[in-house]
Parts: structure tokens; sequence; C-alpha cells
């Protein structure tokens, strides 16, 4: 099964991408499960390394890293990073700057697409 999560809302203040990401992360340990992330708007800001968070809070950063660990892949709008001035050097290993003709072609590869 390949499935793709694609994210829109902003990494915190709202609970949508934290939801997403849990969703796509107990995914990716599913046996026979191909996972695609794509961030878009705001949520590309759930891809940023090395966030600083009060103690208590979820931590966007690991949650897609965690994906990427099991296998799935996290691409990132490119002209919404550029929109928020984030550099790819910005992201956390193995996420990547991404384009509409990435997640189009994602959208035709996956059976489902989950969006948040």
């Amino acid at each position: 099964m390949k499935i793709l999560v694609i994210l829109n809302d902003p990494p915190y203040g709202t609970e949508r991408s934290w939801n997403g990401l849990r969703l796509a992360g107990t995914l990716s340990r599913r046996e026979g499960v191909e996972v695609r992330v794509f961030l878009f708007g705001d949520a590309v800001g759930c891809a940023l390394a090395n966030q600083k968070l009060p103690d208590g809070y979820y931590h966007l950063d690991r949650m897609v890293t965690a994906v990427i660990r099991h296998g799935g892949e996290v691409g990132c709008c490119g002209t919404c990073m550029d929109a928020r001035a984030f550099a790819d050097e910005a992201l956390v290993e193995g996420a990547r700057r991404s384009s509409l003709e990435e997640v189009a072609e994602w959208t035709i590869w996956a059976d489902k697409v989950v969006s948040f």
C-alpha cells in the first residue's frame, strides 16, 4: 500500500500537522506500507531542524525525522519555503525541497491520499 500524507497547517497552534505526522509515523512502521509526506504552506516549518520548544511540547522536527528513519520520504514545497525564507540547509536530514510537479507525481503514485 502506498500512502501520501499532505500537510498544510503550521507546525504549532493547531494539532492538524501533529496528527498528520502521527499518522504518517505509525503507517511508516507498518510492513508493506510506503509513506510519503508533502508539506505545503506553513507546514514546511514542521521540517525545520533544531526546534526549541518548552518542556511538554511535541517536536514535529523529530516526528518528521522518525518518518524518514522508517523509510518514508518528506518533500517540502519549494515555493512555500522561499516565501518563508527557509533555506534548504535548515531542514532536518532527509527532508528536502520539492515541487508541485513532484507532489503531482506522488499523488498519481499513491493508492491513498490523506490531507490535513
